[in-house]
């Protein structure tokens, strides 16, 4: 644990007691606050308690003595409309901060010798894969990497900061839109697209969250960036007048530029201190399949070459990357059929980029729907032989795939993985995919998108022969 000693001798209030509320609630009581701590679901309340955690009723004491309010990412701070909890702490002038505010602190009082390196990440999609696989690098090549933030253990339960170690941290714009003082050493946007509108007010709101990752840099943070993207090419441009050539490197998939890492195909190169170079064949790299991962490689190539390691030494850290659940992730084989649980895939443009990573798929679709523009999708819909609705949102999959893509309405996810099974088996394709990429939120039927990925993979692993031979499914975890 982080003892957080900023608020010592104050009182604080904690608002949500979930993962990171209840360690933030223990993080500051260790450095000496005191701690008033509330949710207003009883289960989490009583889920604190269990864990030692004293209860104080935000809603009915005198906020007079409130320092600070650490608030949970997941409870609004301006839209649709502030919480409750928000307005009171306005109301008496306490800044409203998260845990990684706190962390940020709690780094910022160290003496510069003694401070840890800090690598955000943050951007719609890819940001789980990319944290990861720049922690993966990290500890390949022999450093000390702790990995958190969205991801992972919370922040302040990580073991205090020291001199020589890298906290790699994937940044959500929520826990962005809590932090003030997060000084990344090196910062990185991956891209960016319409998400989370209804909690920020609108895509501009949104994009401000991310680029603070940017703002909140000392004059020597190296920024990263995606320039895929109109918005994000943009903030490239800009950053470069501000900081110069030397402070933001480029990372594209697709495009060739003189100096930054992309990737052409399924081949990375970078073009940092010298000449492009090719560095690493993602076709070794078994768990970063398709274009969208060819970017996350090259995100985190340029992140931990600007950290000192050997562009080389990086190339052979990523072909033993073994990926993360839920992304892509090969959970089953029968039959010469792959079964690719792609649950994280929760709008259309995540969707878009599984469909765009292999052929012959029937493809598993569908959940709460999220206001997305689905057409989005319909350039991966030559790589689907059929597609398999389920959830809330049936009816919308059903309306923007009339007519251009073969589909079955199969109500739960049972009968999804027992349909494109039996379709994939009907059809003989050669090296056919069940692919679960929902373009959906998981909500309507699932508590959140793990559990759904995991109902996938029991499916999966569960189904017998449509012959009834017997034969078993082959796991792969």
């Amino acid at each position: 644990m982080i003892p957080i000693q900023t608020y010592k001798g104050r009182r604080v209030a904690v608002f949500g007691l979930g993962r990171t509320g209840i360690t933030a609630a223990r993080a500051l009581k260790a450095g000496g606050a005191e701690v008033s701590a509330w949710d207003d679901s009883e289960p989490a309340r009583e889920k604190a308690i269990a864990e030692g955690i004293e209860l104080d009723d935000l809603n009915r004491r005198d906020w007079g003595d409130i320092a600070a309010l650490i608030l949970s990412p997941g409870v609004p701070l301006t839209h649709p409309k502030p919480h409750r909890m928000v307005e009171l702490a306005k109301a008496v002038g306490a800044p409203v901060i998260g845990d990684m505010e706190l962390f940020a602190q709690a780094l910022n009082a160290l003496p510069s010798r003694r401070r840890p390196k800090i690598i955000g990440i943050t951007g719609t999609n890819g940001k789980s894969t990319t944290t990861a696989l720049i922690g993966h690098i990290l500890r390949a090549t022999g450093r000390n990497a702790i990995v958190a933030g969205n991801i992972g253990d919370a922040i302040l339960a990580q073991d205090p900061p020291r001199a020589g170690s890298y906290y790699v941290l994937e940044l959500s714009s929520y826990q962005i839109d809590l932090t003030q003082s997060l000084r990344c050493d090196v910062a990185i946007m991956l891209n960016i697209s319409p998400d989370h509108l209804e909690r920020h007010g609108g895509f501009d709101n949104y994009f401000e969250a991310k680029i603070r990752l940017f703002e909140m840099q000392a004059p020597d943070g190296i920024a990263v960036i995606g320039i895929d993207n109109d918005e994000t090419n943009a903030c490239y441009s800009r950053l470069r007048r501000e900081r110069g050539e030397e402070l933001v490197i480029p990372i594209s998939a697709g495009r060739v530029f003189a100096r930054g890492v992309f990737a052409l195909g399924t081949k990375v190169y970078e073009a940092i201190d010298s000449a492009s170079v090719p560095l690493v064949d993602l076709k070794q790299a078994r768990a970063l399949p398709g274009k969208h991962n060819a970017q996350n490689a090259a995100a985190a190539m340029a992140a931990v070459r600007a950290l000192g390691v050997g562009g080389r030494a990086a190339a052979e850290a990523m072909k033993s990357f073994g990926g993360l659940p839920h992304r892509q992730e090969l959970v089953a084989l029968h039959h010469g059929i792959r079964f690719i649980n792609d649950s994280k895939a929760t709008n259309a443009l995540a969707a878009l980029q599984a469909l765009g990573s292999y052929e012959n798929i029937y493809w598993i679709a569908g959940g709460r729907g999220k206001d997305d523009d689905l057409s989005v999708m319909r350039p991966g819909y030559e790589r689907v032989a059929k597609a398999f609705l389920i959830g809330e949102a049936e009816d919308e999959f059903a309306a923007e795939l009339d007519g251009r893509l073969s589909y079955e309405r199969c109500g739960d996810l049972a009968n999804a993985v027992r349909a494109a099974f039996l379709a994939a088996r009907a059809d003989g394709r050669p090296d056919p995919v069940v692919l679960l990429s929902p373009a959906a939120a998981s909500f309507d039927q699932f508590a959140n998108f793990e559990a759904r990925g995991a109902e996938f993979a029991q499916h999966a692993l569960q189904l017998e022969d449509a012959d009834n031979d017997g034969e078993a499914v082959e796991s792969v975890a």
